[in-house]
């Protein structure tokens, strides 16, 4: 919260993309991190948790729940969720401070242990995505519009779905690769482009 006049003339200063509304989390979530690329397996294990989550409900649902996705799931830690068992997936449906819906669930752990399949093969998860990527960087997206979909996001997908990943078609995977920064879809005039 501005404390000064010149804290105040200095927020009326920032632009963000529309999306973003008043809500202090989406705001938060905005700020510091859509968009912002990152290079570590961990947070790319938290999304897509998170991502595949989110289908079929909106993203500030997710986002309010993050913190008991993070209990709930050992800390996002990939390997502990690969873990997961039958009983595993009893009790995750009991917790009221996730998304309840047991093929999510069970999708998550089955997703954990095909990403230690990629981490093998590629060295990282990181290396896999990037692969898909023009010149293997993130694509800075310089127009107004924010797409649903791009021919990378059609191509991840594609070669996740032959993997066997579920909760993970393109529209989703596209939403992955902003929350990650694979691709920086700010609006040219965001303060946080």
């Amino acid at each position: 919260m501005p404390t000064s006049n010149s804290e105040l003339k200095n927020q009326d200063l920032v632009t963000r993309c529309r999306w973003a509304g008043t809500d202090e989390l989406y705001i938060k979530y905005h700020d510091q991190e859509w968009g912002k690329e990152v290079h570590d397996d961990h947070t790319f294990f938290e999304f897509m948790i998170l991502e595949s989550a989110q289908a079929g409900l909106s993203w500030i649902t997710i986002l309010r729940r993050r913190e008991a996705y993070r209990k709930a799931f050992a800390n996002f830690d990939v390997q502990k969720v690969a873990a997961f068992t039958a009983d595993d997936v009893e009790r995750l449906l009991q917790d009221e401070g996730i998304i309840r819906n047991r093929l999510k669930i069970q999708t998550s752990i089955s997703n954990a242990k095909l990403f230690i399949d990629i981490q093998k093969e590629f060295g990282s998860f990181d290396k896999y995505l990037y692969s898909f990527m023009p010149g293997g960087k993130a694509i800075m997206n310089n127009s107004n519009a924010t797409p649903a979909t791009s021919p990378e996001s059609d191509a991840i997908a594609k070669d996740m779905k032959k993997r066997g990943f579920k909760f993970f078609g393109t529209t989703i995977c596209y939403a992955f690769m902003q929350a990650t920064g694979m691709v920086n879809d700010h609006i040219p005039t965001c303060s946080f482009k």
